[in-house]
This record gives structure tokens, C-alpha cells and sequence, in this order.
């Protein structure tokens, strides 16, 4: 979409066309990834667990470990947002975020 000048408004483009992003420093982006793959490795753990026919309590355990590192992952994605993001729309005057982001923390419990 274009305004009078034939300048794309950014305002204007699909949202669906929009991506955002957030910077991250190696050492948080390595410390992010280690846990993606320790999850990774317990839900093939799991995978293997069912393979193997073993007891359904033992894969419940298993289950609830996985859940756990879900959740503690979203919590450090949630802080580092706040931390950052949130911050920043905050100081350029965007109260919006507030909003947005007690959306996302309803779909974190």
C-alpha cells in the first residue's frame, strides 16, 4: 500500500507481511539454543520411551520434566521481552505494549 508520494507506509503492510525481531547477544542466543536442545532430547527420550513399551507412570514423569523446561524456557523468552522490547515501546510512549504483552502471558500458563 502506498500513500500519496508512492512511499510504502509501514504502518500500512499486512501484518501477516511484517516481521519483527529482537536482537539477542551469542551467549543468551547460545544459552537458548542448549535448552532447545536438552527439550529436544527429552521428547525423543519420550519418543523412545513409547518404542520401548515402557511403564505409562515412568513416560507421565518424563512428560511433566518436558512441560517444566517448556514453561522455563517461555518465562526467560518472556523476561528478555519485557527486559527489552517492552522497555523500549515503553520509553518511545507505546502503552499498546502493555496490552500485547499480558496476551502472550495468558498464553504462557
Amino acid at each position: 500500500m502506498e500513500n500519496e508520494n508512492n512511499i510504502i507506509n509501514e504502518e500500512q503492510v499486512c501484518p501477516c507481511c511484517h516481521k519483527k525481531a529482537t536482537p539477542r547477544d551469542e551467549e543468551m542466543l547460545r544459552s537458548l539454543k542448549n535448552r532447545i536442545n536438552r527439550m529436544s532430547g527429552q521428547l525423543g527420550g519420550i519418543s523412545k520411551m513409547l518404542d520401548e513399551n515402557r511403564y505409562c507412570g515412568d513416560i507421565l514423569i518424563q512428560i511433566a520434566a518436558l512441560e517444566s523446561a517448556l514453561r522455563s524456557f517461555g518465562y526467560v523468552i518472556l523476561q528478555d521481552h519485557m527486559e527489552t522490547c517492552v522497555a523500549d515501546e515503553l520509553e518511545k510512549g507505546n502503552r499498546e505494549i502493555i496490552d500485547e504483552t499480558v496476551e502472550l502471558i495468558k498464553k504462557l500458563r
